[in-house]
């Protein structure tokens, strides 16, 4: 995990952003989290007094950095210091009273997706169960299962971050006929890493539906409790969850598209 602080004296604010406003301290921001094998980056402005910039003094895990930071945009160059993959890194930052330099790449020390699917499994229990190693920060694992032509996101474990071997599993709810699963990892930057995917075929009985009518409301009444997906006919989700019956009264009369079980249909509300 990475966190940043803003200091002024011996009194710390959290920030939640890389952002930083300036203030008549002088001031420290502090930036904490493990090597990615990524540089951070860095713009400032001019100091107060309209000379020299607002950086002054830039350390990297207690070691002062030689780079130049005497100008609008610089590199913190880590790769001097031989760090692993995963080494834990604190940046502390100086500088001067009224600006505050930005962080233009707040998650360079935030983990990235670099597990390996060790194996993948699951069995009539309908518990999905994967082994993995080489994490090297902690991440969630999204369980996704592919049904109505594309990945689902249908659960979340937290990683444990480590790069030894770690196992994991999350109870599933199978559709009728094929299912399959696979999990991944997405990281600060968007990057997704997806485990190999694994695939069974269930004697779950195939769902059916009936819209029911009651007055002014409308609802859809599936023969068992299923995960669903409500679209209109441009495909913009509407309604989603995991029950025996979704409420469509609050739509407006027009025709959409109905995902439930492995089955997508039309239906007009």
């Amino acid at each position: 995990m990475i966190r940043f602080f803003y200091i002024v004296l011996i009194t710390f604010f959290s920030v939640s952003q890389a952002l930083y406003a300036g203030n008549d301290k002088e001031g420290v921001i502090i930036l904490e989290g493990k090597y990615q094998e990524r540089n951070i980056y860095i713009a400032q402005s001019l100091g107060d007094a309209g000379f020299g910039f607002c950086a002054y003094e830039i350390r990297v895990n207690g070691n002062l950095i030689t780079d130049d930071i005497n100008s609008s945009a610089f590199e913190i160059d880590l790769s001097p210091f031989d760090f692993k993959l995963g080494d834990d890194i604190t940046i502390v930052i100086k500088h001067k009273s009224g600006c505050a330099p930005k962080i233009l790449n707040p998650g360079g020390l935030k983990p990235k997706p670099t597990f390996k699917t060790v194996d993948i499994k699951i069995d009539d229990s309908q518990i999905l169960e994967w082994i993995t190693e080489g994490e090297f920060g902690v991440l969630p694992y999204k369980v996704q299962q592919y049904k109505w032509n594309k990945w689902v996101d249908v659960g979340e474990v937290e990683g444990e971050g480590t790069p030894n071997i770690s196992n994991y599993a999350f109870h599933v709810e199978f559709t009728s006929g094929d299912n399959k699963f696979r999990v991944i990892q997405i990281d600060a930057t968007g990057k997704i890493k997806k485990s190999k995917s694994i695939s069974i075929d269930s004697d779950t009985p195939k769902l059916s539906y009936t819209i029911v009518k009651e007055r002014k409301n409308k609802k859809v009444v599936f023969s068992a409790a299923t995960g669903y997906e409500v679209h209109d006919k441009f495909g913009t989700l509407k309604l989603k969850g995991f029950d025996y019956q979704v409420d469509i009264t609050s739509l407006i009369s027009d025709d959409y598209w109905l995902s439930y079980d492995n089955t997508t249909v039309s239906i007009k509300r």
